[in-house]
């Protein structure tokens, strides 16, 4: 076996969470409070730069050109891997079923970058392979009883788990000052 890097050639994390690190709300719906202009821009221009999304099914990327890219969807309604139905670009992946090397080499696809867009499963599978995540941040919003970004949030912030896993944060940028949203990108050691 060659000492090649198999998989994607970079795996990339978005998320934007309120203050007490939620994604969603306790009915796993991502409010309007999070649906901020400036983030949204920066999540379709992050997720522009990749080939591959992967995602949950209750998550999703609605951007304009999410057509054009590749997509895992985890599921655990299919046994190991299958296509996806709806998507001749897709395929549906269970975790428990296969590793997710095997996924990725299904698509077939070499040099490609994956984006991983959530939820918190999804997020978390992916903690110690992370080469970046982009954490926004929208000032003032709370969801108690929410869909956290990572487990193990709230009893930690996510930027304890990134730190705990080997990623350091750069200097958060602002994207929309009126709304208090920041990104912070986590890049690993």
């Amino acid at each position: 076996m060659s000492g090649a890097k198999t998989g994607p050639s970079a795996i990339i994390g978005f998320a934007i969470v309120s203050d007490d690190g939620m994604l969603a709300d306790a009915n796993g719906v991502m409010p309007q409070t999070l649906k901020l202009d400036a983030d949204q821009k920066y999540f379709a221009d992050g997720m522009d730069r990749v080939q591959v999304s992967i995602h949950g099914r209750h998550s999703h990327e609605q951007q304009p050109h999410s057509p054009r890219r590749y997509r895992i969807t985890v599921s655990n309604r299919v046994k190991a891997i299958e296509p996806d139905p709806h998507n001749a670009k897709g395929i549906l992946w269970n975790p428990a079923g296969t590793p997710f090397e095997k996924a990725w080499n299904t698509l077939g696809l070499k040099h490609a970058k994956l984006g991983v867009v959530g939820g918190t499963s999804v997020f978390g599978m992916f903690l110690d392979r992370y080469d970046e995540f982009h954490l926004s941040r929208a000032a003032g919003v709370r969801l108690p009883g929410g869909r956290p970004v990572f487990p193990g949030v709230p009893a930690q912030t996510p930027e304890a788990i990134l730190a705990q896993h080997g990623l350091a944060a750069g200097a958060p940028h602002t994207l929309d000052a009126a709304n208090g949203v920041t990104v912070t990108v986590w890049r690993r050691r």
